[in-house]
């Protein structure tokens, strides 16, 4: 029987997020409607989105010795992330102060803290730990280049699929494109990796062709409303996106790519797993926040079927 577990590799946070009617300029200050103190980070949101998939999720990370920890690590738990693999580490737990304004639009500042902690080791054991229970590893860079890029050649060599959500973007190493199956930037974070301006499906898919020629069997560049493009060597294929009214993007890209790395590890084929991993990015910008805004599989998988009934009539 294949493994249909997800092991994610990645940050936590405690996501302190401001809600304003516009963002202030430099110097100002603006009086807020709304804030929030909740679970988040790339690599957690990520795990709680592959873990809302249905697949069983661990998650390996560095947690710190302060109130965060406890606030951070209920919200895994509750959510269904198994926490074996989860590391408790001197210091604090990292932190990201989030501001969104009324359009849904958002900035953000991510302070690592334990998240540095995460070392080459600790990711090491925690694959051979799980290895068996698990095809899909999911991998972001929020935590130090070069323990992703670690993750990546570990989890290649494992027989793992191993995804990349290269965000924050910042240039990696050649020599680890090929130990990627799949990258899953947004059009910003193509643009800043290959160099070229992503402003439609023409240029996305020049994106795509500098992530295969490194080496990467199949990248898929999320455009928000233009949908997301999928180009491997044998084919180019558009998905157009759901239609939704945004509240806050926050973590839109997350809930793709766990719900997508949770559908593969299910066994589903690649189409369909990212009919998936793009209902979940819809559906996640309809609320506000981070981990509280990843929608479940009762919500997705209505709005799949519903878009996969239209394709076929």
């Amino acid at each position: 029987m294949e493994p249909t577990g997800v092991l994610v590799v990645g940050s936590i946070t405690a996501d302190v997020t401001a809600f304003s009617r516009r963002l202030p300029r430099r110097g100002e200050t603006v009086l807020g409607d709304d804030f929030t103190l909740v679970l988040g980070g790339k690599g957690a949101n990520q795990a709680v989105a592959a873990a809302h998939s249905g697949a069983p999720t661990w998650m390996a990370a560095c947690v710190g010795q302060d109130p965060f920890r406890d606030i951070v690590l209920s919200g895994l738990e509750t959510h269904g992330v198994t926490l074996t693999e989860v590391r408790t580490v001197e210091g604090r737990t990292g932190v990201a102060h989030i501001r969104v304004d009324a359009s849904g639009e958002n900035d953000i500042v991510i302070t690592a803290l334990a998240n540095a902690s995460l070392d080459e080791a600790m990711v090491t054991e925690s694959i051979e730990r799980v290895r068996d229970r698990v095809g899909v590893l999911l991998l972001q860079l929020e935590i130090r280049t070069e323990v992703a890029c670690h993750a990546a050649r570990e989890g290649a060599a494992a027989g793992l699929t191993v995804v990349l959500d290269p965000a924050p973007a910042q240039e990696l190493p050649e020599d680890v494109w090929p130990y990627l199956d799949i990258v899953t930037p947004n059009e910003s974070e193509a643009t800043v990796l290959t160099g070229v301006q992503v402003t439609d499906l023409e240029s996305a898919e020049r994106a795509a062709a500098w992530f295969l020629e490194r080496g990467v069997r199949h990248a898929i560049i999320t455009l928000g409303a233009g949908g997301a493009l999928s180009v491997t060597k044998e084919r180019t294929r558009h998905f157009p996106a759901y239609a939704v009214t945004p509240v806050d993007t926050t973590a839109a890209g997350d809930a793709f790519t766990g719900f997508f790395g949770g559908a593969l590890a299910a066994g589903l084929d690649v189409d369909t797993a990212i009919q998936y991993g793009m209902a979940a990015g819809a559906l996640a910008t309809t609320k506000a926040g981070a981990s509280p805004s990843l929608p479940g599989r009762d919500e997705v998988e209505p709005l799949v079927n519903t878009s996969m009934e239209g394709a076929t009539r």
